[in-house]
């Protein structure tokens, strides 16, 4: 079963690629560069199985993405009773989620997009 578009919007997401746009006219964005015209060549030809481990990555990757915003929820406590407060819990938190993004790059073949850049220059052909 092919992905959905909402899918595929969150693919493209999570791999750090720009939004695809609702029409192929233009000179800019993704369409001029090999490894965003690749990304979308993959997602359009998965078999079943690899489709199946790409949703998985997607269920995974949403509970994570929600769980950043609710750590945020305890920056204003730093001790309570016997309870301590990890001080690097939403980088933590945003660490364990890009690693999971870096992986389906991985699984994808491609590099991670500049979205998900580590910093630095990063090149995309």
């Amino acid at each position: 079963m092919a992905f959905l578009d909402s899918e595929k919007a969150d693919i493209r997401r999570f791999c750090g690629y720009p939004a695809y746009g609702a029409s192929p006219q233009g000179f800019q964005g993704w369409r001029f560069y090999q490894a965003f015209g690749l990304l979308e060549y993959r997602m359009n030809n998965l078999s079943p199985d690899e489709e199946a481990v790409v949703r998985r990555y997607l269920a995974n990757l949403g509970v994570l993405e929600a769980a950043i915003p609710m750590a945020a929820q305890n920056l204003d406590t730093d001790q309570a009773a016997v309870w301590t407060h990890n001080r690097e819990e939403v980088a933590h938190r945003t660490s364990l989620f890009d690693d999971w993004r870096r992986r389906l790059c991985a699984f994808f073949g491609l590099p991670a997009g500049p979205g998900l850049a580590s910093g630095g220059l990063t090149l995309v052909v």
